[in-house]
């Protein structure tokens, strides 16, 4: 076996090292930095196979293939990912890359002022290939003990089972620091593997085989080129090469390894496409170099990365049976929905862990997540898997800074940074447009704004979406506000700025009677707008874009300050937000408008909750210092909204009511989600996804309220603003006694908290970058400042 060059294998010494696995280097050739006993796990892991329980997810079977996004594993490193069937006798992987889209910059408007939005012009995130492994023999009825799992705490699914007295184990993960996909196949001794290492790909390319390879390669019509390998290693036995596969006989352990991707690069100025790459060639080098690293060091590398992120927060929220613990997790989660059972508090820490989980796998330092991240089962996903900017691809970014991953916001950020020089062209050609219903009747433009959805290459799907900036922004700066990064600040101050621009070419004057004075009083209000996606298409001053522009103008006057920078532009948009009309309460309905009427011009349930974007994820509104009645008209239209819908709602609602501390309704939505889903209804999959109905012969995985949810049950047990912390706000009876640790608040916090009967017993502060808060716990406010890098102990 060949090894790493000098330069790679230095920065692999370093990695292990810093990720507390020097006791790997021997493997290496390299000098261990300390003696070592055994080969060290990353914390919190466990010696076992297969796992701890609470962190992983088990079958007594494998997934169908007919049912993968439902019952297939997911895994990723954040550029590809995949979906494990884990059979043994005909193992499958669904691969994705997250730059595998069709269409382009999409920037003409139809007769009705739409843009294009089917896969021919808007485009699509499609499949990269699928990959399939037979293993003579093997076939469920053959084999005893059948295992199935995905530990969340290593990152990586595994298969046990026995055959003729031998144990055989399997293990998938995708490695991000190598950038491939692995299968390793082992056996305790005396046993064997035969069979045969299948690619397919998934626009009807044409698969060959190479040496003891898989390929296959391809271009779509927008110029995207794009690859897809699987190479195969074994001991022992034999390897040869055939038409329809890599065949394999008689071995004692196989190592397989994929990798594909495309020549997609983040870059305008390069039409998206980097024409100096090649794909095919680029995936063969990733897989040879893993090739050359044995299989223990591959693995370890990969999961002391994994762990790295996962094991910044430990949750803890209660015991549960050992009757619930003894069932697999899609017969746990019927357990947990039927009527009047027991609450199973490990079962909901483990869904918390697998949104973390997810954001681990699917945003890295690549593309942001879409609706359905890295895992699809066609090249048709609903929504074609795109970026909608009306509040799914903001849900998907809310758990990372609350939930110890701040780092995978980046790929957010990323994105927008991005984009952003192709979405100002667009605004600047085509939001003035006069097919565009919502242009700007002062007939200025300036800044950027999109659609409701977008690609990866600057382009925009269906109608203009104004105020879709603003909530992008939203979404940047608080995760400013968690992490307190002055170069993030900086990078993204830009789009701020841009944004404003936009809103301040955008708004119009109009008069209203002050609530006050009762005397007329100018104020500044959107143009025709819609607030998404209900009631009138051409309605004004729509409370969505009032509290939003609102929060704009004031985070821009902030990151002015703090950076020192465009003050003349930073009294300009904050003299138009002291303009800004706000919305009023109902006097017919008690509930804060959503439109300039008293009127509710839309829907009473609808599935969104743009009336009350000021309360979350803004913070105009706020329990502790707002006037009572508006509170009680945020309450008043919550009830409203009711207590069932998509995953995505209840995740929103559950938000909302864990801010008004009212435990017991959002902890009934977390239930709502977890309710199986089956025949097509609302709720979750075996494999933990959230399903969402299309109607009544017809349902769609989407990803939001996968990370919404584990938000809401984080918010339950933390709300946080600049300069307030305040713990265990809507605390449910089921959670009683748990603890938490690395659970992150605004202002630079991280907070370590144990609670027994509902009551704070241990706390734990920490800053990274120093700062000052007041802590809300056990009815006692407390101030606190911190250095930089301090922790102190408070309880």
């Amino acid at each position: 076996m060949q090894h790493e060059d000098e330069s790679t294998s230095a920065a692999r010494r370093r990695f292990l090292k810093m990720s507390g696995l020097a006791g790997l280097l021997p493997l290496l050739g390299m000098p261990a930095f300390g003696a070592c006993a055994a080969v060290p796990r990353p914390a919190g892991s466990s010696a076992s196979s297969t796992g701890p329980s609470k962190l992983t997810l088990w079958y007594g079977a494998p997934a169908h293939e007919a049912d993968v996004l439902r019952e297939g594993l997911p895994i990723g490193n954040g550029r590809i990912g995949a979906l494990v069937g884990g059979d043994p006798g005909r193992d499958f992987l669904y691969i994705t890359d997250g730059s595998m889209w069709l269409g382009g910059r999409n920037a003409t408007l139809d007769g009705d002022g739409q843009f294009g939005y089917t896969t021919n012009d808007f485009g699509s995130l499609v499949m990269l290939c699928r990959l399939y492994l037979r293993v003579d023999g093997h076939d469920m009825a053959d084999v005893q003990d059948f295992r199935r799992e995905l530990d969340m705490a290593q990152g990586v699914v595994r298969m046990s089972y026995r055959k003729g007295g031998v144990q055989y184990r399997r293990e998938v993960y995708a490695s991000h620091p190598d950038d491939v996909i692995v299968l390793r196949l082992t056996q305790d001794g005396g046993g064997a593997f035969s069979g045969v290492l299948d690619l397919q790909g998934a626009h009807d390319e044409v698969v060959r085989s190479v040496e003891q390879a898989r390929q296959c390669e391809g271009a779509f019509d927008n110029g995207l080129k794009y690859a897809a390998a699987a190479r195969i290693q074994a001991t022992g036995g034999s390897l040869r090469s055939e038409a329809e596969g890599i065949h394999f006989e008689g071995c004692e352990a196989l190592t397989v390894v994929f990798c594909g991707g495309t020549n997609y690069v983040p870059d305008p100025r390069q039409n998206y496409l980097d024409t100096t790459v090649h794909p095919l060639v680029r995936a063969h080098e990733k897989i040879e170099a893993a090739l050359r690293l044995r299989p223990e060091v591959l693995s370890h590398t990969h999961v002391a990365d994994h762990a790295r992120l996962f094991d910044t927060m430990r949750v803890d929220l209660g015991t549960s049976t050992l009757a619930q613990r003894s069932l697999d997790t899609w017969a746990r989660l019927q357990a947990r929905a039927k009527r009047g059972a027991a609450p199973d508090p490990e079962l909901e820490a483990s869904y918390l862990q697998f949104g973390r989980y997810l954001t681990i796998a699917g945003s890295r330092d690549r593309l942001p997540t879409g609706l359905q991240g890295l895992w699809l089962s066609d090249n048709a996903p609903p929504w074609m898997g795109d970026y909608h900017t009306d509040i799914n691809i903001q849900m998907n970014y809310w758990l990372p800074d609350r939930a110890g991953l701040a780092s995978c916001f980046d790929a957010l950020t990323e994105y927008c940074l991005s984009q952003v020089e192709s979405w100002a062209k667009v605004t600047r050609e085509l939001f003035n447009d006069p097919r565009n219903r919502y242009r700007n009747s002062s007939g200025k433009v300036a800044g950027w704004t999109v659609a409701f959805s977008t690609n990866i290459y600057g382009g925009n799907g269906w109608w203009w979406h104004p105020a879709s900036n603003a909530w992008l922004c939203n979404s940047l700066w608080q995760h400013y506000e968690y992490t307190q990064d002055r170069r993030h600040l900086a990078r993204i101050h830009p789009l701020l700025k841009g944004a404003c621009e936009f809103w301040e070419a955008r708004l119009i004057p109009t008069t209203v009677t002050d609530a006050l004075t009762g005397q007329p009083k100018e104020v500044l209000i959107d143009d025709a707008d819609w607030s998404p996606e209900q009631g009138p298409e051409n309605a004004k001053g729509i409370t969505y874009a009032q509290e939003l522009a609102w929060d704009l103008f004031g985070h821009f006057q902030q990151s002015s300050q703090l950076l020192g920078i465009d003050a003349d532009a930073a009294a300009r948009f904050t003299a138009l937000r002291q303009k800004l009309y706000l919305p009023h309460i109902s006097e017919k309905s008690g509930w804060l408008e959503e439109w300039m009427s008293p009127d509710n011009l839309g829907d009473v349930i609808h599935r969104h909750l743009f009336p009350l974007i000021g309360f979350f994820p803004g913070d105009r509104i706020r329990v502790e210092d707002s006037p009572p009645e508006l509170i009680q008209a945020v309450t008043r239209l919550l009830t409203a909204r009711g207590m069932t819908g998509y995953g995505w709602g209840c995740a929103w609602r559950a938000i909302c009511w864990a801010r008004l501390k009212n435990a017991d309704n959002a902890y009934q939505l977390l239930l709502t989600n977890l309710l199986p889903a089956m025949n097509h209804s609302n709720g979750t999959t075996a494999n933990f996804f959230d399903f969402y109905q299309l109607d009544a012969n017809a349902d769609a995985f989407q990803i939001d309220a996968n990370f919404g949810t584990p938000t809401a049950m984080l918010e339950m047990l933390l709300y946080s603003r600049p300069g307030r912390i305040e713990l265990l706000p809507a605390l449910p009876t089921a959670w009683r006694d748990g603890s938490i640790t690395g659970l992150g608040a605004r202002g630079g916090f991280q907070v370590d908290m144990t609670w027994r009967d509902r009551k704070v017993t241990a706390l734990t502060l920490r800053s990274a970058v120093g700062g000052k808060t007041v802590v809300v716990s056990n009815g006692r406010s407390l101030p606190v400042s911190l250095r930089p890098g301090e922790s102190r102990t408070l309880a």
